[in-house]
């Protein structure tokens, strides 16, 4: 079973309507455009703590002025590898803002989803719409969940302030979800973190599955706890995670399944991307013991890489990953070649749209409605320009430096 992630919200919304729908080498020009872009954005915000939209062009009430925590944790990551720290930090302080200020919630998690813009001193606010047929008030069951990687991105971006600031809020930010979080490793089949919960206060649902993407991400965010914190406890919980993923490989394929089914136990061999290609830039010597996975031939479309087996077109945010990844391991000819292809992506206002494609398949279907696919589809993406500036920059998030771990 494949992590819910925001996709699965994305997928949702538009399900009815397409609208719901370091130091660089390359030039100087080029090396600096997505992080012009996200600096831009941050300067027309309100002053203060902020969330910023996902989507940020979508014209249909339930993706409007919607902020996913993980694209939000992508772009404070982002802005500091573009030397921004300042304006990222302020990304990080709504994020220890919706720490204390949940409406429901004080346990150290976070939402998947806030209403994007500054951040007053009432209760967090989350994004929904009015139902006109129900006539009420709706908001989405991925959004006000809490997934485990999504809780583990932003550990990460506020690891990242930390050192880039010195300000240790941000520390003790991340340690409050991190031990959220440990209540999720699991005690059976190959062990790792389950996915988290799902729906509403004041019983959502407990998630059962398990993500190889999650465990990588929350393998990187408990390593930097220990780091950062010389708490040698969460280095305990990052080698459950690590174990996991480890536990994903398959030498057969030469590469990792996704994750398990909602037993926990039977394991999914779909091929997506990122399963691939963040195991390799988030754990050390990944990158040389699982070669297979570091730009799979059988994702490749075009001069970029799809989300998944279900191919159909490029998909940005991956495809930037991959730049990345071949960029930190030598291959800097490869990585140019795959940032250039992702000009075509860029949009008119300098962010980057989500797919090349009206409708990007990722071969999954939706929690909410499993009758229906997930998708990513092409408007502009917070995430994916997020990404790019990464690749764009060198900067690992799962290390904060120019370098593999």
């Amino acid at each position: 079973m494949r992590r819910t992630g925001r996709i699965a919200l994305i997928a949702a919304l538009v399900a009815g309507s397409m609208l719901l729908v370091g130091v660089s080498r390359a030039p100087a020009a080029e090396s600096r455009a997505a992080c012009a872009y996200l600096s831009n954005v941050m300067a027309a915000q309100s002053s203060g703590a902020v969330f910023l939209a996902s989507f940020p062009t979508a014209k249909a009430e339930a993706l409007k002025n919607v902020a996913f925590l993980y694209d939000n944790a992508v772009a404070a990551t982002a802005l500091i590898g573009c030397g921004h720290t300042t304006e990222a930090s302020r990304i990080g302080d709504a994020m220890l803002a919706a720490l204390d200020l949940d409406r429901y919630w004080h346990d150290g998690r976070l939402r998947n989803g806030y209403l994007a813009g500054a951040v007053g001193s009432g209760p967090m606010k989350l994004a929904g719409w009015w139902d006109a047929q129900r006539k009420l008030w709706a908001e989405d069951r991925y959004q006000v969940g809490s997934d485990s990687g999504n809780m583990a991105w932003a550990m990460l971006a506020l690891l990242a302030l930390d050192r880039a600031s010195k300000d240790h809020r941000y520390l003790d930010g991340a340690k409050r979800i991190g031990a959220w979080l440990k209540q999720w490793r699991s005690k059976i089949g190959p062990g790792g973190y389950t996915g988290g919960i799902f729906g509403h206060e004041t019983a959502p649902v407990v998630e059962r599955w398990k993500s190889t993407e999650h465990n990588t991400d929350l393998f990187a965010a408990f390593s930097g706890l220990a780091r950062e914190s010389g708490e040698k406890a969460w280095g305990v919980e990052a080698e459950a995670a690590r174990s996991f993923v480890h536990a994903m490989w398959r030498p057969a394929c030469g590469c990792f399944a996704v994750g398990t089914g909602r037993d926990g136990q039977t394991l999914n061999l779909y091929l997506a991307l990122d399963a691939q290609t963040w195991p390799l830039l988030a754990i050390p010597k990944a990158a040389q013991q699982y070669k297979g996975a570091m730009a799979p031939a059988a994702l490749r479309v075009g001069e970029g890489f799809a989300y998944s087996e279900a191919k159909d077109g490029v998909w940005t945010e991956g495809t930037a990953q991959v730049a990345l990844l071949l960029e930190l391991s030598g291959r800097h000819a490869e990585a140019v070649r795959l940032i250039k292809a992702l000009d075509a992506m860029r949009a008119p206002s300098g962010s980057y749209y989500a797919s090349s494609t009206r409708e990007l398949p990722t071969g999954f279907m939706l929690e909410t409605d499993p009758t229906k696919p997930r998708q990513y589809f092409r408007v502009e993406h917070l995430a994916a320009v997020a990404w790019v500036a990464l690749a764009q920059r060198r900067f690992n998030p799962f290390t904060g430096t120019n370098a593999l771990p």
